[in-house]
């Protein structure tokens, strides 16, 4: 093959973020209705016992690997989501310099935060 009929592509680490932004904005527009629906009128009226969300309950739940894995998602997806967010929207209000530190501040506190919580249920286990 001839130098003019190859192309060079430059591979995005864009797609990862996108795959992360979309599965938290997934889950949290399915999951915040319902926390609310829980939390704020279904308990308050009596509806549901405020014993089934007690700390115990919710304790014995996330000490097992399942609930773990559980909690750590619906914690790290919805950060992701909004640190995506919030990237771009600095990008957005015109804030262009120094694009790439704001890339890694954004993305490295998503990062960081999602290993602090994964650290933290391994050490309740």
């Amino acid at each position: 093959m001839s130098e003019t009929t190859e192309k060079t592509y430059k591979r995005s680490h864009e797609p990862v973020f996108w795959g992360l932004f979309g599965a938290g904005g997934m889950l949290t527009a399915f999951l915040t209705p319902v926390m609310i629906l829980i939390t704020g009128i279904l308990i308050p009226l009596g509806i549901i016992n405020s014993q089934n969300f007690s700390y115990e309950k919710i304790h014995g739940f996330a000490t097992t690997w399942y609930g773990a894995v559980i909690v750590l998602v619906l914690v790290a997806l919805p950060l992701w989501h909004t640190l995506h967010r919030i990237f771009h929207a600095l990008h957005d209000i015109g804030i262009n310099r120094g694009r790439d530190w704001q890339q890694v501040i954004c993305y490295g506190f998503a990062f960081a935060a999602s290993i602090f919580v994964f650290t933290l249920l391994l050490q309740m286990f």
